[in-house]
Formats: C-alpha cells, sequence, structure tokens
C-alpha cells in the first residue's frame, strides 16, 4: 500500500451574494447533490462523511470514504481536515474562502483542496495515479463549478 496524493485550487466570482453561496456550501446534501462523482455525504454535527463513488485507477476500480472534521468561521471560511473514523484509506484537507466581489451582489470563491489515498499499487506507479488523480479533481471541479452556478442561480430565482 502505498500513499499518493493531488491538490487543486479554483478561484471564481460568482454573481449572487454570499449568504446565498455560505447556505450551499453548509448544506451536506447540497454539496453532495452539486459534486460530480460523490454518492452522499451525511453529517453528524461537524464530522461529514463522503462516499465517492468507484473511481477508476490503472484498470482496477475503488469506492472510498472519508470523513471530514468541518469547522467554520461564519460566511468567510469552511476547513475541513481528514478525521478518520475506521480505516479510511483516503482523507481531505482544505478549505473554501468567501469574499465580497463588486459589493454585496457578487462572492469572490477560492477552493484549496488536497486530497490523501491509500492504493495498492507501487510507488513506481506515482506518476501515472496522481496525473489520474488530477484528472479526476479537475471532472470534479468543472461539474461542481456548473451545478453550483445552476443551484445558485435556482435558489435565487425562488427568492431564496
Amino acid at each position: 500500500m502505498a500513499s499518493f496524493s493531488a491538490k487543486k485550487t479554483s478561484e471564481a466570482t460568482v454573481d449572487h451574494p454570499r449568504d446565498l453561496v455560505w447556505e450551499v456550501l453548509t448544506d451536506p446534501a447540497t454539496v453532495a447533490k452539486l459534486t460530480p462523482m460523490v454518492r452522499s455525504i451525511t453529517a453528524e454535527g461537524d464530522l461529514w462523511h463522503w462516499q465517492l463513488a468507484r473511481i477508476a485507477v490503472l484498470g482496477q476500480s475503488f469506492e472510498l470514504g472519508f470523513t471530514e472534521a468541518m469547522s467554520y468561521d461564519p460566511k468567510s471560511r469552511i476547513s475541513f481536515s481528514h478525521s478518520p473514523r475506521g480505516d479510511e484509506r483516503a482523507g481531505t484537507e482544505g478549505r473554501y474562502d468567501l469574499s465580497d466581489a463588486q459589493g454585496k451582489a457578487s462572492t469572490h470563491l477560492r477552493i484549496e483542496l488536497a486530497v490523501t489515498v491509500d492504493l495498492p499499487f507501487p510507488r513506481l506507479a506515482k506518476p501515472a495515479i496522481q496525473a489520474t488523480m488530477q484528472g479526476v479533481l479537475a471532472a470534479m471541479g468543472s461539474g461542481f463549478s456548473r451545478s453550483i452556478e445552476k443551484e445558485l442561480r435556482t435558489r435565487a430565482a425562488r427568492g431564496q
């Protein structure tokens, strides 16, 4: 078993107020719905357990779950760190930073994410596995970006 990791940082300005963006990002069921490859997120207080769909890596597929301790600086930062419950082979560290952009009508959103996974591959496979991980993170990020924008438009239209 070897550990592999990947990192991604994304930034965007969304044309929605920070309160609305915060509401979406602090709702585990909504985050799960918006994030590709995530089957579910269950929360027990500030612990969120993420269950991913099967992910193919070098001809094998893995179904991973991990638990994150969430901490909040209201309406400006959500931080998360791996807080394993039992034998978890994956975990993340990172944060969401929110700030006003162009007044209160828009929000600047920055997401930092580092993923570590223990997989039954030799260290020699590191370049291929990390390239796969970067591809998965990019796909998840692109899908999340499209989905959150759609969710924010829907909620704004409903007056939430």
